[in-house]
């Protein structure tokens, strides 16, 4: 799904935006919106439609002052609030992180936005809500959990924003409410509420108040998404980031590092970073639009520039980095010249039809099934942004390619004779039935993941672009950085240098085994103390369960899968050591260990999935009874 930039017609617009608008001279007339393509493999159509000011400022709780910025360098002693990202950009169409919201957290996986600016969930009154599901796959099935609407009656911080002169009101003039309009005629509705908003225990940042959207109605897209709601990540005084600035308790910068086409994930900062000393900045103008633009002037295919006249980046909106849209989108010349640049690099591929007979694709065939990710770049030529500086970004081909794999459709309209035919997996949960569809595909092909932009000239950038790359978004300095990098190693690093520069490494020097039972402190919250930082080997966990050792047997490989699924880990680095009987319940002693591109996993790692064990956060299906996590014990790497 790609996640249009917003149009605030009947809602909020930071007073911010509104001031830089004001001094831009703006037009008499509503300029035309901006026409994005149509949606491609079934995502929704990417539309930019300008901001406009709003009858009433959309900020209850600020002030209409402009925001003094505060220091994102490498001095600054604000923390971050350290976040892991999930999903996959071209299975799901977008990233997701988890937010919790409210006392005890109730939480929810929403899509990271920097086109959006604010961050909504849906209400527990609302009616017109989709059903929103974490559909995971355990090996050849498929895992439903359904996410609860947030119930405001449920958090004792819960405060409704009250009607005021600074917001737009409900009909009672009671309540402030928004409302978020996108092009494919999606929309979201709700009332602002305020409550405090926690990171994740993986985070600096400790939990903080901040208003956001309670929604109470959605429709089309956000209806059916599987995520709950959106993390508005844009410029503007709802926009989680402003308001954590606006509190100075982080920089006023934030970085979001996407995975590769082999892995998915990735990790988000909010707050700022040292940035290693190779990556590339580029100026990135509030003024020259109210969305995160960048300066790009030339595009290189094989280290040869396209013949395109610079002023084509820098027309209507310029050029737009969009963490929400899937694909990029260029100018119909930019277009064409990069389409036909590739076809003449790639003239002994074979090209083949796309998999959607509804789009005409420019697909290729590698001639090999088994073509490793770092292996493509002997196959496909290199691609270079070259900014107004003259610095250039290089893009590897999964920056600009997509592979052709299985897809996760809704199937509400098939029967199962039908699925049969195509020789799908077929799982039905209560109110969804869902296929999992391998295309019928030329193995090893690929298909270009940049497209025209109709006759709009705006570029826009989406996900596929920054794929294993961080980029931070200096908002401070009005500047964005691209640096290369392996983003799903770079949760990793982020956690063992805290909160130093992701490039640096360290390596621990305790060799000795950690072993605990598990406690709680005071207050309730359990303590899992390491010993500085180790790097560990193995997470040694015993844990037992109310069921039978006889009944377990049979379904332990479903129960490894499923712990694997639940701690967001890959499947590889849950191991069973052995399981045994004790009376009417089991006990079973399992490893968690390193993933395959890594070799050591970090101290929070650890005490993220020891503390969700310990705390009963993970939940089992009710064919396992009920856990206690009875004892756990980590090893350092053999190789420290």
């Amino acid at each position: 799904m790609e996640r249009a930039l917003v149009n605030l017609t009947a809602a909020t617009v930071a007073f911010s935006l509104l001031f830089l608008l004001s001094q831009s001279n703006p037009p008499t007339s509503p300029p035309p919106s901006l026409l994005l393509p149509p949606p491609h493999r079934g995502a929704r159509p990417s539309m930019i439609l300008p901001l406009f000011p709003s009858p009433k400022n959309p900020s209850s709780s600020f002030q209409n002052t402009r925001r003094h910025l505060l220091k994102s360098d490498s001095k600054s002693s604000n923390p971050n609030a350290r976040m892991r990202l999930y999903d996959d950009l071209l299975l799901n169409g977008y990233y997701t992180t988890r937010l919790w919201i409210g006392t005890p957290p109730q939480r929810f996986a929403l899509i990271v936005d920097t086109g959006s600016t604010v961050t909504y969930v849906p209400c527990a009154t609302c009616e017109q809500c989709g059903r929103h599901q974490v559909v995971k796959l355990i090996g050849s099935r498929i895992s439903f959990n359904q996410d609860p609407k947030f119930q405001p009656e449920s958090s004792s911080t819960y405060q409704s924003v009250k009607c005021n002169s600074d917001c737009n009101c409900d009909k009672s003039r009671v309540q402030c409410i928004y409302e978020r309009q996108y092009a494919e005629m999606s929309s979201s509705r709700g009332v602002l509420g305020e409550d405090i908003l926690s990171f994740g225990n993986q985070s600096e940042l400790v939990p903080q108040r901040a208003v956001f959207g309670c929604e109470n109605e959605e429709t089309g897209d956000l209806y059916s998404q599987r995520a709950d709601g959106i993390m508005g990540l844009g410029r503007g005084d709802l926009s989680v980031v402003d308001q954590l600035v606006e509190k100075g308790v982080i920089s006023d910068s934030f970085s979001l590092c996407y995975g590769g086409m082999d892995i998915g994930g990735g990790a988000m900062v909010l707050g700022g970073i040292s940035a290693p000393s190779d990556m590339v900045f580029t100026n990135s103008d509030p003024v020259r639009s109210p969305y995160y633009n960048i300066d790009l002037k030339e595009i290189h295919v094989a280290g040869k520039q396209l013949p395109l006249d610079p002023s084509i980046f820098d027309e209507k909106h310029g050029t737009i980095l969009d963490s929400g849209t899937t694909y990029a989108y260029l100018p119909e010349a930019a277009f064409v010249a990069f389409k036909n640049a590739i076809i003449k690099e790639l003239d002994s591929l074979k090209q083949i039809r796309g998999p959607d007979p509804n789009y005409i694709d420019i697909c290729f065939s590698s001639g090999s099934s088994n073509v490793n990710v770092s292996e493509l770049s002997k196959i496909f030529p290199t691609v270079e942004l070259v900014f107004g500086d003259q610095k250039k970004l290089l893009l590897s081909p999964e920056n600009y390619l997509f592979r052709v794999s299985f897809s996760l459709c809704d199937c509400f309209s098939f029967n199962w004779e039908f699925c049969s035919v195509l020789n799908v997996h077929y799982v039905s949960s209560n109110f969804l039935h869902v296929i999992l569809i391998k295309h019928s595909k030329v193995r090893g092909s690929y298909c270009l993941g940049i497209f025209q932009n109709e006759k709009d000239p705006t570029t826009l950038l989406g996900g596929i672009i920054v794929r294993n790359t961080l980029v931070t978004y200096d908002r401070e300095h009005s500047k964005i950085g691209f640096w290369k990098t392996n983003c799903s190693e770079l949760w990793e690093r982020l956690h063992r240098t805290g909160g130093q520069s992701p490039s640096s490494s360290s390596s621990g020097k305790d060799n000795s085994t950690v072993e605990s039972p598990t406690t709680s402190a005071a207050g309730g919250s359990s303590r899992y103390a390491l010993p500085g930082e180790i790097q560990i080997g193995e997470i040694r966990l015993d844990m037992s369960l109310s069921i039978n050792n006889s009944y377990l047997k049979p379904r332990i490989n479903e129960l490894t899968d499923f712990i694997a699924v639940e701690l967001e880990i890959n499947a590889s680095q849950v191991r069973l050591l052995n399981f045994t009987s004790e009376g009417n319940s089991s006990l079973v002693r399992w490893a968690i260990v390193p993933s395959e591109s890594s070799t050591y996993i970090s101290n929070v790692t650890a005490i993220s999935i020891i503390s969700l064990l310990a705390e009963h956060r993970v939940k089992f299906p009710v064919t396992f009874g009920s856990y206690k996590l009875v004892q756990w014990k980590v090893k350092p790497n053999s190789q420290q």
